[in-house]
């Protein structure tokens, strides 16, 4: 029997519908601000989307779309600014940003209360020791698909396949918060195949297109493919597709669920960043965090 598809686009869309009730129910509209560097065609994307889910569930959007030249210190002002504000209740800045300036260095400006992305040492803190605090989201996005599919995710076997600071470390943290026994993979494991292969659940997050091959697999395993890897196409010369870390279609028949590419984790890091938005506007402002946005 072919294995279930996780519809990621579904439930994110789901996720943004629970988000905008919630957002009815505050006493005022959550703000996420969004800081754009740049010219970057795929950045522009992003950011176009996140500036539309975030007025479609009913909070207030900020943008700031800066020159490709502009200064590290220009941007840092920026980050500052929208830290003492507190109308703002959430900072992106999207990533990458040009060469000229240091990521790392604006990211740890973010104030953490404000660190939607999750991505600042005292977020990264918070998640390792378990205390309360806002966690990155395409990690918190996988998690909550596994439990879509499999329901109760506590002693599962699960192995992140991947140990970057973005996906691989941050979801071994929360797959641990659900009770999982985990195990990170990467280039230097031993018999990556065999560890691979004693996964209920599969996070692959190495970002090489189809690596991860069907015989892999434990049979009714859960596969979450955070990859996006873009490939020629093999009908149509000069063009390309997307394709995941997992070797898609041949892995129907060996996995019990899995997520496509696209349309599996992918829309969920935009629905799980408009959630932090209202946890963050919670936390900041002493409101009530709302009931159906737990998973």
């Amino acid at each position: 029997m072919p294995a279930k598809k996780i519809d990621g686009k579904a439930y994110a869309a789901g996720l943004r519908d629970r988000i905008a009730i919630a957002v009815k129910n505050l006493p005022d509209q959550p703000t996420l601000a969004v800081v754009l560097v740049g010219e970057d065609p795929a950045s522009k994307v992003y950011v176009k989307n996140k500036i539309k889910f975030t007025i479609e569930t009913g909070m207030r959007s900020v943008e700031h779309k800066l020159d490709e030249d502009v200064s590290e210190e220009e941007v840092i002002r920026i980050v500052k600014e929208l830290n003492a504000d507190d109308s703002v209740d959430g900072i992106l800045v999207q990533l990458p940003l040009p060469k000229h300036i240091s990521e790392n260095r604006v990211i740890e400006e973010i104030h953490p209360d404000k660190d939607v992305d999750g991505l600042t040492e005292t977020s990264a803190g918070r998640l390792s020791l378990g205390k309360p605090g806002l966690r990155p989201c395409t990690p918190t996005g996988s998690v909550m698909l596994a439990k879509d599919a499999l329901g109760e995710l506590s002693g599962k076997n699960c192995v992140i396949l991947g140990r970057s600071i973005l996906v691989g470390k941050p979801a071994a943290m929360l797959f641990l918060e659900q009770n999982c026994t985990v195990t990170i993979a990467h280039s230097r494991t031993q018999d990556l195949q065999g560890v691979v292969g004693g996964a209920d659940i599969l996070v692959a997050a190495v970002g090489r297109p189809q690596m991860v091959k069907a015989d892999w697999l434990k049979k009714g395993a859960c596969v979450i493919d955070v990859g996006i890897n873009r490939v020629p196409h093999p009908e149509k010369p000069g063009k390309t597709y997307l394709v995941g870390d997992v070797d898609y279609k041949p892995s129907l028949e060996t996995a019990g669920s899995i997520t496509p590419v696209p349309g599996g984790v992918g829309p969920m890091t935009i629905a799980c960043l408009l959630r932090n938005t209202v946890l963050a506007a919670c936390m900041r402002r002493g409101w009530d965090e709302p009931d159906n946005l737990s998973f």
